[in-house]
C-alpha cells in the first residue's frame, strides 16, 4: 500500500529549492552590479589606472626649498540611477565640489553606468561630500600634484595633466626620474634667485611696456641654471590660463635675432685668430657699403674707432670689417663649435632649433657678425656666452643640481677669455652698458638691439632689446640675461628702447640684488 508524502518533509523541500533559486538571483545581481561599477563604465576604469600610478617624487630648489609635490587627492563619481531626484543631486554636488552644474544634470539624465562629478578632491572636501548622504557615490584615491610657488619658476617646472603625468617642462622632461624615483629630486633653481629674476623683469616689462621679457641666470662654471623667468606666465595650479597668461617659454621655445649681444661672438673669433688688435683703427664712417646693401650704426661714432672701442660702443660697420678678416669659411665652423648652430640639449624637452642662413656668403658673414641674421634662443646663446668668459671650455646647461665644475670641451684659449672679459668690462665702464655697473662687483658685459623682422623686411619699431652681464668680470661666475619684446622708450631712457637703456639697467639691479645671495663678496668685503 502506497504511503502518503511527508508533509514536513515536502515543505523542507521546498524551501530549500527556493533558497536556492534566490541565492543564484542574487548572484546574477551581484554580477551585474560589478559589471555595471566596474567594467562597464570606462571613466571608473581610468580612475582606477590613475590610482594605480606611483606618486611622482618631490621637486626642491637648491636650499630645499618644496617646488612641487604630489598630494593624496579622490576622484568622485557618482551612479545616477540611485538617485531619488537627479537634479537635486546635481546641485548638491555643484555646490560642494565646485562641478558644473548643468554638465551634471545633463550626464545624470541616462541614469546609467557611473559620472565623473570632479576630479582631485581634498580629505576635507571628500568628508563635506559624503555628509550630504547621497547614495551611488564612490570615490577613487589618487594624487594631485600641487606648486607652492604658484607662478614663479611655472616656465621651468611645467606641469603635470590630470592624470598626474608630466606634460611640460621639467615635469615633462624628468618624467622617467620623477616616476622611478621616492626621494625628492634637487634642482639648480634658486626660488630666491627667481623672485628677484622675475621681479626686475616684470619691472622692466611695465616700464616700458614690452610685449614679453624673459631673463636667465646661470653659472658659467658648473652650468647650472639658478633661474630662468618667461614673463607672461601663468598659474600651474590652476589647469586652465587666465586672461593675459602664457605658457611659453620664450627662453628656449622661440629663437630671436638678438642684435649686437652677437658681437661678442665676432670679437671673440678675431682674438683668437689674432685677426686685430684691440688699439688698430677702423673708419666707421657710415654708411658702410657691402656690394648692393649698406650697412648703418645706431649713432655717428666715427670717422675711427679703436677695434676695443668698436666693441664697446657696439658698432656694427666695424664689426662687419672685423669679420670679414676671418669670413664666411672661418665664421661658420666657430659658431658651430660654440653650439650655436644646433639644437640645446638640457632637460627641458622643449628647445628650439637655431635658424641660419644655408647660403651663407660675404654679406651673411657680415650680417650675422652684428646678429642680423641668425636666430637662436636666448639659452643656447647664454651656454655659448658662457663659454666665451668661463676659461675657454663648453659647458651643457643644466637644471639638477650638480655644484661641481664642468670639464667640457676646449673651444677658445684661456688668453682669448680674459682678453674677451677685458672688452665687456670696457662695455660697461665705457661704453653702451653703463647703467648695468654695480660697484663693487666689477660686471662685464654687452648690450643687444635688434629689429625684428616683419613682412619680409626689418621693423625699425619693433626691438628686441637684451643686456648678457657677467660678474665679477675677473673671476666670472654668473651670468644674467635679460630681454624684453618690443619695449618702447620713456622719459628715464629720454626716448630710447635700445638694450643700454632698458635691459642693462634692470641687469644691473638683478645683479645687486642676487650677489650677495650668492656669496659673491664685494672687492671692498674681499679686501678691507
Amino acid at each position: 500500500m502506497r504511503r502518503d508524502p511527508d508533509p514536513a518533509g515536502l515543505l523542507r523541500g521546498r524551501i530549500a529549492i527556493a533558497a536556492l533559486i534566490s541565492a543564484v538571483g542574487f548572484s546574477v545581481v551581484a554580477a551585474r552590479l560589478v559589471d555595471v561599477m566596474v567594467f562597464g563604465a570606462a571613466p571608473l576604469r581610468t580612475a582606477a589606472v590613475v590610482a594605480s600610478h606611483a606618486r611622482r617624487a618631490d621637486l626642491l630648489d637648491r636650499n630645499g626649498t618644496l617646488i612641487a609635490r604630489d598630494l593624496p587627492v579622490s576622484d568622485l563619481y557618482a551612479m545616477p540611477a540611485a538617485f531619488t531626484d537627479a537634479a537635486r543631486a546635481a546641485h548638491q554636488l555643484a555646490a560642494v565640489t565646485g562641478a558644473d552644474e548643468q554638465r551634471l544634470k545633463t550626464a545624470f539624465q541616462p541614469r546609467k553606468g557611473y559620472i565623473l562629478v570632479q576630479r582631485g578632491l581634498s580629505p576635507d572636501e571628500r568628508e563635506t561630500v559624503m555628509k550630504l548622504g547621497l547614495p551611488g557615490l564612490d570615490f577613487i584615491s589618487g594624487y594631485k600634484r600641487v606648486y607652492p610657488g604658484g607662478r614663479i619658476l611655472s616656465h621651468a617646472i611645467g606641469q603635470v595633466d590630470t592624470d598626474d603625468n608630466g606634460v611640460s617642462g621639467l615635469e615633462l622632461g624628468l618624467e622617467d626620474r620623477l616616476r622611478s624615483q621616492s626621494a625628492p629630486l634637487t634642482l639648480s633653481l634658486d626660488t630666491r634667485v627667481q623672485y628677484v629674476l622675475e621681479h626686475e623683469a616684470g619691472e622692466a616689462m611695465r616700464a616700458f611696456h614690452a610685449k614679453a621679457t624673459g631673463g636667465i641666470v646661470m653659472n658659467v662654471r658648473t652650468g647650472e641654471i639658478w633661474a630662468l623667468a618667461s614673463l607672461p606666465d601663468y598659474e600651474p595650479n590652476l589647469h586652465r590660463l587666465q586672461p593675459g597668461d602664457s605658457t611659453r617659454n620664450r627662453m628656449t621655445q622661440d629663437v630671436y635675432e638678438l642684435g649686437s649681444i652677437f658681437k661678442i661672438f665676432a670679437f671673440t673669433e678675431a682674438v683668437q685668430e689674432n685677426t686685430i688688435r684691440l688699439d688698430e683703427p677702423f673708419s666707421v664712417v657710415s654708411p658702410y657699403r657691402l656690394g648692393h646693401y649698406l650697412i648703418h650704426d645706431f649713432e655717428r661714432l666715427g670717422p675711427v674707432l679703436a677695434a676695443e672701442m668698436v666693441f664697446a660702443k657696439s658698432s656694427n660697420i666695424g664689426t662687419a670689417q672685423i669679420e670679414l678678416r676671418s669670413g664666411p669659411q672661418k665664421q661658420k665652423p666657430f659658431l658651430r663649435k660654440l653650439g650655436l648652430l644646433q639644437p640645446l640639449k638640457t632637460e627641458l624637452p622643449e628647445m628650439a632649433s637655431p635658424l641660419y642662413p644655408r647660403h651663407w656668403e660675404t654679406v651673411e658673414a657680415a650680417t650675422i657678425a652684428y646678429g642680423h641674421g641668425i636666430s637662436v634662443n636666448p639659452l643656447n646663446f647664454a651656454a655659448a656666452a658662457a663659454a666665451v668668459v668661463n676659461g675657454g671650455t663648453l659647458v651643457r646647461p643644466t637644471f639638477l643640481r650638480h655644484p661641481e665644475e664642468q670639464h667640457g670641451e676646449r673651444v677658445i684659449s684661456e688668453q682669448t677669455s680674459r682678453t674677451m672679459r677685458q672688452l665687456l668690462r670696457l662695455v660697461v665702464t665705457a661704453g653702451t652698458g653703463t647703467k648695468a655697473d654695480v660697484p663693487g662687483y666689477d660686471v662685464g658685459g654687452k648690450t643687444g638691439t635688434a629689429e625684428k623682422a616683419e613682412h619680409g623686411s626689418y621693423a625699425h619699431h619693433l626691438l628686441i632689446s637684451s643686456f648678457c652681464g657677467v660678474f665679477p668680470i675677473d673671476d666670472p661666475q654668473f651670468l644674467v640675461f635679460l630681454m624684453l619684446d618690443e619695449p618702447h622708450g620713456n622719459r628715464e631712457s629720454g626716448g630710447f628702447a635700445t638694450g643700454g637703456e632698458t635691459a642693462a639697467p634692470a641687469v644691473g639691479r638683478i645683479i645687486a640684488r642676487i650677489a650677495p645671495l650668492l656669496g659673491v663678496q664685494t672687492k671692498v668685503a674681499a679686501n678691507p
